[in-house]
């Protein structure tokens, strides 16, 4: 007669099976748990931010859109940290960028704020996992024990989690984050973080006297000369190279009101890498309440100048022609794509620059008259242009520069309104944000004076307000004025970019 008692190892076996299914529900409940609902929006300084725990080999990721991700492997363990940097909150960036004492301690207050959220975020999460841990094991099991058994499962598991982590803390690795994005180009652009640390200090030291002489800025015109009669000019703002930096935003924003320009001229590199992260930023220019002209520069991808066309108010030229409050403006981007200059490509192929400018003079050939303004990025496009249209903007070389060519056709270079952007910090100088407002006969299309506009870049205080009146006649002396903010230090000359 066969014994029905089970042999030993099918009880160990359906015992151990009953764990394994115990141990699965309740880590796989907490897991989706911990996906769908450990998630904790905080403000971070300036920033609005959110945090979570996901699934990785530990450590943090911090992503800066557009800029990108970069990581620290600072700890070991099933989870990795998420920082998502969403968006600047306005009000509190301006009351910070307004109150050099808060300035000075934003360090700390990142850190604290830091602190705070990932403690908040460490009990949301152990709840959550709890509570899903137990759910799930009480849905699929149906036992009264089994929510009481997932609880110390998850426990013991959170427990065994958080002292990995403990265990194998490295805040060395803080100094040593890997980018990803255009972050990777973090290290080259920017330099070491004791030359960052130094350069901050000092703009922090000086922002209070900036805030206050930018105000002088819009004051100073009133002391300037009028270029014409009431009505007999249009005025117009020509930027250029503003490379994604917020403060040429802004300057733009503010020139185009407080000056009353009619359009907006841009000379390209909007951008700086002219990827799809940087272009979620550059839709800002649909919302001034003026026309914006835009040709691409060198940093610019077809897909910036595809967004930018997009907008209601931007017209983007290429090779093409446009007419501004009378004022015919043609136009051609720069036919190079180089945003990464370490590649030495930035200055080859200046035959197909010439190309370019070449093709641009075939469109004003074929125009009924010769228009106002011609738009090049860099000013290598210009020369074919000389003696075919009256007035050449161009940009590229972020030193501002006013030249006339052989046949009369003059010249504008405008600096960059962002200031060079990242970039600013690679040289030994601060590069200054210029803009230029041109006065044009609304008649005849002729420039009449223009207004060179100057704030000093990172560190600097100095701001400037420089009307130069065009003669009308070769005999005529140009007549110059210049209004430099209250006791602004001299800006040393910054190299070219």
């Amino acid at each position: 007669m066969d014994d029905p008692t089970p042999p030993q190892w099918h009880r160990h076996a359906r015992r151990a099976g009953t764990w394994a299914a115990r141990i699965a529900l309740s880590l796989g409940g907490a897991l989706i748990a911990v996906l769908l609902f450990a998630r904790l929006s905080a403000p971070i300084g300036p920033f609005d931010a959110t945090l979570a725990f996901r699934p990785s080999g530990g450590g943090a990721q911090v992503s800066v859109a557009p800029l990108g991700e970069l990581a620290v492997d600072v700890y070991d363990g099933p989870l990795r940290l998420d920082v998502d940097l969403q968006r600047v909150d306005q009000e509190r960036a301006q009351l910070l960028a307004s109150d050099p004492v808060r300035l000075a301690g934003v360090v700390d207050q990142v850190t604290d704020d830091l602190r705070s959220a990932v403690v908040r975020l460490v009990w949301v999460t152990a709840l959550v996992a709890l509570a899903g841990g137990a759910l799930t094991s009480w849905a699929v099991l149906r036992g009264r024990r089994e929510p009481l058994i997932a609880l110390g499962v998850t426990t013991t598991v959170l427990a065994a989690t958080g002292g990995l982590g403990v265990a194998t803390w490295r805040p060395e690795a803080l100094s040593q984050p890997t980018y990803t994005g255009l972050l990777t180009n973090a290290s080259s652009l920017i330099g070491s973080a004791e030359d960052i640390v130094a350069r901050f200090d000092a703009y922090r030291a000086s922002l209070e006297d900036l805030v206050a002489n930018v105000g002088t800025l819009y004051s100073a015109l009133s002391a300037l000369p009028a270029p014409a009669g009431d009505g007999e000019t249009v005025a117009l703002l020509h930027v250029s190279d503003i490379h994604l930096n917020p403060a040429g935003f802004d300057l733009v924003r503010q020139v185009s009101q407080k000056f009353g320009v009619e359009a907006v001229i841009d000379t390209g590199d909007l951008t700086d890498w002219g990827s799809e992260p940087e272009n979620r930023l550059i839709t800002s220019v649909g919302d001034l309440d003026v026309p914006y002209v835009y040709i691409r520069g060198n940093h610019d991808s077809a897909t910036t100048a595809a967004l930018l066309a997009a907008q209601q108010n931007v017209t983007v030229l290429d090779r093409s022609a446009v007419t501004i409050a009378g004022i015919e403006i043609v136009g051609t981007p720069d036919p190079r794509f180089t945003p990464d200059k370490s590649t030495g490509d930035d200055d080859a192929g200046e035959e197909v620059l010439v190309e370019s400018g070449e093709a641009l003079a075939d469109v004003v050939d074929d125009l009924p008259r010769p228009p106002a303004i011609a738009l090049v990025h860099d000013p290598k496009q210009a020369p074919p242009l000389d003696g075919g249209v009256p007035l050449v903007l161009a940009g590229h070389t972020h030193s501002r520069k006013v030249s006339e060519l052989p046949d009369g056709t003059l010249l504008m270079v405008q600096g960059s309104t962002g200031g060079a952007g990242l970039r600013a910090l690679e040289g030994e100088y601060p590069e200054p944000l210029t803009c230029t407002v041109l006065y044009l006969d609304r008649a005849t299309g002729a420039l009449r004076a223009y207004d060179e506009i100057t704030l000093g870049g990172l560190g600097e205080t100095e701001v400037t307000v420089q009307r130069t009146v065009v003669p009308r006649t070769a005999e005529t002396t140009p007549e110059v004025s210049e209004v430099p903010a209250p006791d602004a230090p001299a800006a040393p000359t910054s190299p070219p970019g």
